[in-house]
């Protein structure tokens, strides 16, 4: 089964994808991460990619596909897996259907207000050695320099810059909302409101994921 989480920029996929895949035992791919991740190693795909992240807009789709393609063929993605991120538009909806054409999926779309995510993303910080994120709009850490969990640094992202904010929001409401309509004609796309806390959206996913993959209601993770 191939999992797409699918929202706006703070809308919680990668929350929701973690869990989802503590879940139901499937890699979580983020393609901010593996973006994230080729800028700092300064790969050639991380310093075509490191241009249009500073700038708020979508990375190419040849950069994206090429990285996407490389990690779902990896061994542990066999049963499946969760893509937050990708597809955004509908080209990269169309190269993923080719590239794994035979494996079922469903989109899962997170709803949440543009107001509600420029609050979100303005709030978050993220440690630098283990990545792990905090918003200061849900709760404020304990020391706004040091991550709770392991002492690492926290810093702000540079796509989170309140300029960056309103730009990517506005390329994701021009570019890749037109995919619900795409997904919608496939009979795979399936939307919950995202705007409650971490497991009120949870529960709202696994509701129709145990749905889609048969699970009984006796073998639900109770959060």
């Amino acid at each position: 089964m191939r999992v797409v989480l699918f929202g706006g920029p703070g809308s919680g996929k990668g929350t929701q994808g973690d869990l989802v895949s503590e879940r139901y035992g499937l890699p979580r791919i983020s393609t901010g991460d593996l973006l994230r991740e080729a800028v700092k190693t300064g790969t050639p795909l991380g310093r075509r990619a490191e241009v249009f992240i500073k700038a708020g807009e979508l990375v190419s789709d040849e950069i994206v596909e090429e990285m996407i393609r490389e990690r779902i063929e990896a061994e542990d993605c066999r049963e499946g897996y969760i893509l937050d991120g990708f597809p955004r538009t509908i080209p990269q909806a169309e190269a993923l259907a080719r590239m794994d054409a035979t494996r079922p999926e469903i989109v899962i779309g997170i709803e949440v207000r543009s107001e509600i995510l420029v609050g979100r993303l303005s709030g978050r910080l993220v440690c630098s050695a283990c990545q792990t994120a905090t918003n200061t709009s849900v709760r404020t850490p304990a020391n706004d320099v040091v991550c709770n969990l392991c002492g690492g640094r926290l810093e702000r992202r540079t796509d989170d810059a309140p300029e960056v904010i309103r730009q990517r929001i506005k390329v994701y409401q021009e570019q890749t909302e037109p995919l619900k309509a795409y997904y919608l004609r496939k009979c795979v796309y399936r939307e919950v409101d995202g705007e409650g806390t971490i497991d009120e959206t949870f529960r709202r996913i696994t509701l129709i994921l145990d749905a889609v993959l048969g699970r009984g209601e006796e073998r639900r993770i109770q959060r």
